[in-house]
């Protein structure tokens, strides 16, 4: 085993090689293309809020780069989850499936539905949930009553799969259509991190029933604050946008709502970002790519540690890099850690599991050792595109 500090030097060698000199932060927004134009002419119009051009076209121009038939743009990716699981049919006292390996926002937009976020594990291949563990999971632990998946040992209703496309690699998806199709279960996808990313030649986010996208300021396009419905389904997108913009009724002048709304609709302002970060997402994300390569060819000869490449047949957007230290290696993450961001090379850790932070230790959880073991071990390094930009 080598010592933590000549491991942590010989990381921060590699990215060095890699990217060049400090100080690199994890993952910045680039602004190179039309975004002060298209928010100027926003400004010029009056049009800031949840009306205007930009709010519709960003709209379109997501629907027709990820396949989805509809996209319905709103306020954050935490937001769109919320109501894709809603629009999904989870109800109160329902459990939603989702990787103990996520950010809390996952967690977090089963709560809003008076639901229980219920733990599952991951798998290092794609750092997504392990299907086929799973599976096996949910024979021992639920059974079917009505054409429902209950849990035995709460009698709540396991109502959804949210599987999530960790750090823009995508999950197995082919793994967790049959899940939800063999389980009765709706599946929503989490792809707030892998706008750019494709399993099989096509888009995640547009498998399951519903999918989410956020555009959050880290993320590879940004408005800001932003995230985005996707769906194939014309009612579902129709009510999507109505629940988002406070369950108003169209009229020119009268304020009726016929339910409980959400004040969730993405402003203008926002979306005119957005429109300008979509025209460039691929160079954005061939930039990304090229980074990869030159992490991969640094990190090639180190041992101790492996870059994590794409799983196989999918298309990742690389949203961020990330270094998975080997078993024997482990120990030495909050070195690594502690070494790289002093020299001003931005690095973190994976998440704290879900089923470990106070708002969730009751919660339902299946064993998680991969988790358990992935989250000691990963390290994301910095991961901007402009850090390889290339030409148009």
């Amino acid at each position: 085993m080598k010592s933590q500090s000549i491991l942590a030097e010989q990381i921060v060698s590699a990215i060095q090689e890699a990217i060049g000199p400090s100080p690199a932060v994890l993952h910045e927004p680039s602004f190179a293309g039309n975004e002060w134009r298209y928010l100027k002419e926003c400004l010029d119009s009056t049009y800031v809020s949840s009306v205007g051009k930009f709010v519709d076209r960003f709209e379109q121009d997501l629907a027709q780069y990820t396949g989805a038939k509809h996209a319905v743009a709103v306020v954050n990716g935490t937001a769109a989850l919320h109501i894709a699981l809603k629009l999904a049919g989870v109800q109160a006292f329902d459990e939603v499936l989702i990787p103990a390996l996520t950010f809390v926002a996952t967690a977090n937009a089963v709560t809003y539905c008076n639901a229980t976020p219920h733990f599952v594990d991951s798998e290092a291949r794609t750092l997504g949930i392990d299907a086929a563990k799973l599976r096996e999971y949910l024979y021992e632990y639920t059974h079917q009553i009505d054409g429902l998946c209950v849990n035995r040992s709460t009698g709540r209703i396991i109502r959804a799969l949210a599987p999530m496309h960790t750090f823009g690699h995508p999950v197995d998806v082919e793994g967790m259509l049959a899940l939800a199709r063999d389980f009765n279960l709706a599946l929503v996808e989490d792809a707030a991190e892998s706008l750019g990313s494709f399993y099989h030649g096509k888009h995640t986010g547009t498998f399951g029933l519903l999918g989410t996208l956020s555009f959050n300021g880290n993320k590879t396009i940004t408005t800001g604050g932003g995230g985005a419905i996707l769906t194939n389904d014309e009612t579902l997108a129709k009510r999507a946008k109505h629940l988002t913009t406070t369950a108003k009724l169209p009229h020119a002048w009268e304020y009726r709502h016929d339910e409980i709304g959400y004040n969730y609709r993405l402003p203008n302002l926002n979306a005119a970002l957005g429109c300008a970060q979509l025209e460039q997402l691929p160079n954005m994300l061939k930039a990304k790519r090229k980074l990869f390569q030159r992490y991969q060819s640094a990190f090639a000869s180190l041992q101790g540690v492996t870059l994590m490449n794409e799983p196989e047949n999918c298309q990742s957007n690389y949203w961020l890099q990330t270094l998975l230290l080997d078993i024997d290696q482990s120990d030495q993450r909050d070195a690594v850690l502690a070494v790289t961001n002093a020299k001003k090379y931005m690095t973190r850790p994976a998440w704290i599991l879900m089923d470990e932070l106070p708002s969730f230790k009751e919660c339902p959880s299946m064993d998680l050792p991969m988790a358990i073991a992935l989250s000691k071990r990963l390290i994301n390094i910095p991961s901007s595109s402009c850090l390889a930009a290339v030409s148009a």
